[in-house]
């Protein structure tokens, strides 16, 4: 039996940060389109991993449940990586809401049944949810601890409330972060670790398609004003993953790391601050 890394959604930086950390493991990769699945699963063996693609979708706690119990006929979970979602130009109000905010919040829970001792989770979410207003503290205290079954009945996340679907992404991301800080403290009565990594604009494929899409301006904007003045790869996504993940990160739980390029900086007190 092995110790076995989970990964959720199979992109270019959920690969990065699985290449980096998942050697001498079992690698689960969960899609809920199975041959992104197995295209990233086959370049990892190819690499050497061992590795299984397997189908789920990160809107059913079925679906979630399958994956795991999958992944613990493996062996013990050791790592957990959750970089799966929809964006705003993606899918709609609703959609977001149901993938990125109570999907996300569904594998936690679940994870954290079973996750091992000393085990170690990661959640990547976005700069987006930095972007907005700060909430109340009640609005807070909502998204990270309304039980999951009830989380897309909130008044803040009803139609009427969500302006289109950007907030919607800014508020399942805001979501993502406070349920982690609160799954932290679960998970830390297993002996395990729970954190986030907020990124900013990362070059993958869906990024290069923003790029030459009716965003494409607005993306190029954000990454020349930044201080950074460039997007980031997901080797450097990596490179955090690699410290929380790890030993290294032992005293770090509960907790986000804003990786931008210091566009969200600008955004507040620079050339991207907003003149309305």
């Amino acid at each position: 039996m092995k110790q076995v890394f989970l990964l959720i959604g199979a992109g270019q930086i959920g690969m990065a940060i699985a290449r980096r950390m998942g050697y001498g493991m079992k690698v689960v990769i969960g899609d809920k389109t199975l041959s992104h699945a197995v295209a990233i699963s086959d370049i990892m063996r190819n690499a050497g991993f061992d590795v299984e693609p397997v189908e789920t979708d990160l809107a059913s706690r079925d679906s979630i449940a399958e994956t795991i119990q999958k992944a613990l006929s493996f062996g013990e979970l050791r790592m957990m990586v959750c970089a799966a979602g929809v964006s705003p130009s993606q899918a709609p109000i609703e959609t977001i809401l149901k993938v990125d905010l109570y999907g996300t919040a569904i594998l936690l829970e679940e994870v954290g049944k079973v996750i091992a001792p000393n085990g170690t989770g990661l959640v990547i979410s976005s700069q987006s949810g930095h972007r907005m207003p700060a909430l109340t503290p009640e609005e807070d205290l909502q998204l990270a601890c309304t039980p999951t079954e009830e989380l897309l009945q909130l008044d803040i996340l009803q139609p009427a409330n969500i302006r289109d679907s950007l907030h919607a992404y800014q508020m399942a991301k805001r979501g993502n972060v406070k349920r982690v800080m609160a799954e932290s403290v679960k998970w830390g009565t297993r002996g395990a670790r729970l954190n986030s990594i907020s990124p900013g604009i990362i070059v993958t494929p869906l990024a290069i398609d923003e790029f030459n899409g009716p965003r494409g301006d607005f993306y190029k904007n954000m990454f020349a004003k930044c201080p950074a003045g460039r997007p980031g790869t997901a080797d450097e996504v990596a490179n955090v993953a690699e410290l929380l993940l790890s030993d290294k990160g032992a005293f770090i739980t509960g907790a986000d790391f804003l990786i931008d390029g210091g566009a969200t900086a600008s955004y507040f007190y620079g050339p991207l601050r907003p003149t309305k």
